[in-house]
């Protein structure tokens, strides 16, 4: 009885393993894969002109003047689609860009068809940086964070062509997921 309750729970534990490595995989594919050329082109000048701007008058006036470049955002936001789909469980995969001039700030340039992260609070255009980002965004090195019970998040390094680094993919998923819960 005994050794079978102990087969049960390695094998549980080899499940969880590939779950995470799978996203960790899925990540450090996107580090090569993402364009960060092409990142750096996809969200207007207009639009990051507004971006931190606050209005008495109109509390949506960042959201309201959010606007893209169409070609660079199609063409990251398939390629993530594309990337999230590597796994076998639903998965996304998430642009998320430091904001110039503010390094404590980050916003999620594209979020994708799940809306699975554990950092983005809903409806948010900016936050306030976590550390294992800017770890990400500073040295390069891929990290995994699982700070929500059953999340993990897989966060690589998307690099320009001069080799900077200029963003970070998010590969997220939750280990028993529950279809209702991001869509509030």
């Amino acid at each position: 009885m005994r050794f079978a309750l102990l087969l049960v729970l390695a094998m549980a534990l080899r499940a969880e393993d590939r779950f995470t490595q799978q996203l960790e995989e899925t990540a450090r594919v996107a580090s090569v894969m993402v364009d960060g050329d092409v990142c750096r082109r996809i969200v207007t000048a207009r639009a990051m002109e507004y971006l931190l701007r606050t209005d008495p008058k109109d509390r949506f006036l960042a959201s309201d003047n959010y606007d893209v470049n169409a070609e660079a955002f199609n063409a990251v936001k398939k390629t993530l689609i594309r990337l999230s789909r590597l796994v076998p469980f639903p998965a996304d995969a998430n642009l998320w860009m430091p904001i110039p001039g503010h390094p404590d700030k980050v916003r999620i340039v594209i979020r994708n068809a799940n809306e699975l992260s554990q950092f983005w609070p809903w409806g948010a255009l900016y936050q306030d940086m976590v550390p294992e980002m800017k770890t990400v965004l500073e040295t390069g090195r891929r990290l995994t964070v699982t700070r929500k019970p059953g999340w993990v998040s897989a966060l690589a390094p998307v690099r320009d062509s001069l080799g900077d680094i200029v963003a970070l993919v998010e590969v997220a998923s939750q280990r028993n997921l529950n279809a209702q819960e991001n869509v509030k």
